[in-house]
């Protein structure tokens, strides 16, 4: 294999730019119906809330469920044939939707849900083959700058598609949406044909159960980690609203901005000062923001902490990545990083509930302090695997 190690940043991001651009592309699929599907779920087919949030997580949770199955087919057949074979289904999702328009009266919500399931299968299925295929071609010592490339170009493809099918919805209606859903990870089939094809591992491979044994603690680290960001995306728009405050979009701008600008400006430092010195950096770091939005006694401070919390969670799953993927062998890649990816799901997805939970018996700011126990906790997990590390 070509030693990686000397890359030089130019040659490094020419061949880390490929698999942003598949990922903003195939991403877009999930972007770009965010601001209409539940529109159309709850006024054009009639359904209440409960039914929109089940239609909206469906996606999410088989990608929870499928990411051993991602992950095992980048490592048997190569992370190629994961990546194209995920853009397709992604594709047939725009086609669900689309199909949802012209079905029998009662069938739209089936019609969708097939939709989501799709995405969520795709979504599996090309952002693990992507993360693998990235990694694999840069080598290990660059891991942390491939994950932090492929999250800008997930939160940039979110970032983006909202605003763009709000005004494809306003302009042809779900039919249009349902068009780009279809069209933008289409388009990101040529750019992932024209990369060159990795092996697969065939049955060489370390079990599933091997890799959770190896990865879990950077597994749960990621799962608890996630909390912060998850309670923010739950409930800082209801804690403005309480406390009789304006802004609540421009907080979530400014959790998005420091975000982006920190895996922009310091991607590397993982690979550069090692995944867990940077890891318990950042959760420092999120941890204080979290606790600055708990204890806001205005907006601006909380503002101010929501752009810590982005800056410090920025560097947590490429740093908490790096870790993983040191601690398996290279034929087992795609299954731990599809493990690991699960991690990132299962603590986006837990962190509302759980919150919201304590923010039923404490009140809203409650969420964030829990939240940031939960950084702390992360912490301590993670300083415990140090004696492993050396």
């Amino acid at each position: 294999m070509t030693d990686t190690s000397q890359l030089p940043a130019r040659s490094l991001t020419a061949t880390l730019l490929p698999f942003a651009a598949i990922v903003f592309l195939g991403y877009s699929a999930v972007g770009v119906p965010l601001s209409t599907l539940p529109v159309e779920v709850h006024s054009r087919l009639g359904y209440g809330t409960a039914v929109v949030g089940v239609i909206i997580g469906l996606s999410a949770a088989v990608t929870l469920l499928t990411r051993q199955l991602a992950g095992s087919v980048s490592d048997r057949r190569g992370p190629k044939v994961a990546v194209l074979l995920g853009l397709v289904i992604t594709a047939l999702t725009g086609l669900a939707y689309l199909a949802s328009l012209h079905v029998p009266p009662g069938w739209g919500i089936d019609v969708l849900a097939a939709g989501r399931v799709f995405l969520g299968l795709g979504d599996s299925l090309f952002t693990t083959g992507v993360m693998a295929w990235a990694v694999t071609r840069v080598g290990p010592e660059h891991a942390g700058k491939a994950m932090a490339w492929i999250g800008i170009a997930m939160y940039g493809a979110l970032a983006v598609g909202a605003p763009v099918g709000a005004a494809l919805g306003a302009w042809g209606g779900f039919g249009a949406v349902s068009l780009c859903t279809v069209a933008m990870p289409l388009l990101a089939i040529p750019v992932a044909a024209m990369l060159p094809a990795l092996p697969g591992a065939g049955a060489t491979r370390v079990s599933f159960l091997g890799v959770v044994r190896a990865i879990w603690a950077q597994g749960v680290g990621m799962v608890l980690a996630s909390a912060g960001f998850g309670t923010i995306a739950a409930f800082l728009a209801l804690d403005y609203a309480d406390r009789g405050w304006s802004g609540a979009g421009l907080a979530l701008t400014s959790f998005g901005a420091g975000y982006i600008l920190v895996r922009l400006l310091f991607g590397g430092l993982p690979d550069r000062f090692g995944g867990m010195r940077v890891a318990l950096a950042s959760l420092a770091v999120e941890t204080v923001g979290l606790l600055l939005i708990a204890s806001a006694g205005q907006p601006a401070v909380a503002l101010l902490g929501t752009a810590i919390t982005g800056i410090g969670y920025s560097m947590v799953f490429p740093s908490l990545g790096v870790e993983a993927v040191r601690r398996v062998p290279a034929t087992s890649r795609g299954v731990a990083l599809g493990a690991f990816l699960a991690c990132f799901d299962l603590g986006l997805g837990a962190a509302g509930p759980v919150t919201g939970l304590v923010a039923g018996g404490f009140g809203l700011p409650a969420a964030f302090v829990a939240a940031a126990v939960a950084s702390v906790l992360s912490m301590a997990l993670v300083w415990s695997t140090r004696p492993a590390a050396r």
